[in-house]
């Protein structure tokens, strides 16, 4: 099959190579499929370059973690009535060395989730890891019918995720940008553009006090205080990411409102929460609830600049290797 991959971490072009290994076998439990689109996030080329000090898990790794295409064989003790399937997968390189930026990934079945007809083999690339992350971000406390939930960097692959899992779970939503973030707006109740107003003056504009109940955060290092500054008493921020790790924590500020803070890393997530997260994913997909903008397409020889258009975006919205 064809395949990319790298050996070492370091700059894009440097490092992926294009060519020829061996067609996976699916092993116990595993499906093969046979690989449409590959989808490519911030978390699959921070690996990719060592990021934080990160050094290679394994001798050869084939990055990416999401896909979509078709179920082409079965292992021992998987379904052979799901040959034939479109689906679209995650997790492909999560504690594995072997992704979807190859002709073809072996993963266990439950991690291939059946593609409704009416998405794209695009879209289906898109859903995995951003999306299974703000489902949790919305969900992980519970039902958020009748709450309003600030969702930050809401052009983003989790944040605009967040926001149709929070308006399908019943809540009203404030969505943040801190620009244009073209591919269309977030549908979001409100979108605040924080280019022009403050956090805590739009809310209180908005809501005539504030109080939101939740906020889903990007950028905890630099938003934490702001967060903490609109929401209620036991509130709860459930951050993602943040711009910088060693930024200064509020404490006090926040304990004195009793905040919540959930910290959420989708690789450890519950199996339950993924494979949850993941059913939702397909439904709001299939609803057009959930659609990202591509912002660019490429063939897998060219995976490097792929790689660097996520690194140094030109455009908004996702980018997409076809196989």
């Amino acid at each position: 099959m064809r395949a990319a991959w790298y050996e070492r971490t370091g700059p894009a072009a440097q490092v992926l190579a294009v060519g020829e290994m061996p067609t996976p076998e699916p092993g116990p439990g595993e499906v093969r499929i046979r690989l449409a689109t590959s989808g490519i996030n911030p978390g699959d080329v921070k690996k990719r370059r060592g990021w934080m000090g990160a050094t290679m898990p394994y001798p050869r790794v084939i990055p990416h973690s999401d896909g979509a295409g078709v179920i082409e064989a079965a292992g021992p003790h998987a379904s052979d009535d799901r040959v034939g399937q479109r689906v679209w997968c995650y997790g492909a390189q999560s504690d594995r060395p072997f992704g979807t930026a190859a002709e073809y990934v072996c993963l266990p079945e439950s991690q291939a989730v059946p593609l409704p007809p009416v998405v794209d083999d695009a879209q289906g690339a898109c859903l995995g890891i951003p999306g299974i992350t703000a489902h949790w971000a919305v969900h992980a406390d519970g039902p958020v019918a009748g709450q309003t939930i600030v969702v930050a960097g809401a052009a983003g692959s989790v944040g605009r995720a967040a926001v149709a899992f929070a308006r399908r779970g019943g809540a009203t939503v404030i969505a943040t940008v801190t620009h244009d973030p073209g591919g269309g707006a977030p549908r979001a109740h409100h979108v605040v553009d924080l280019a022009n107003e403050p956090l805590e003056d739009a809310v209180r504009r908005i809501l005539g006090r504030a109080s939101v109940d939740r906020v889903i955060e990007v950028a905890f290092g630099a938003n934490a205080a702001a967060d903490g500054a609109i929401l209620r008493p036991g509130g709860i921020i459930a951050a993602y990411a943040t711009d910088d790790p060693g930024a200064p924590f509020p404490f006090w500020p926040l304990l004195f409102n009793n905040v919540v803070v959930r910290l959420l890393g989708s690789d450890g997530f519950p199996p339950e929460v993924k494979a949850a997260g993941a059913h939702e994913c397909s439904r709001a997909a299939a609803d057009r609830d959930l659609v990202y903008p591509i912002a660019a397409r490429f063939p897998l020889e060219q995976i490097a600049r792929a790689h660097e258009a996520v690194e140094h975006p030109a455009a908004p919205g996702r980018v997409i290797i076809d196989l």
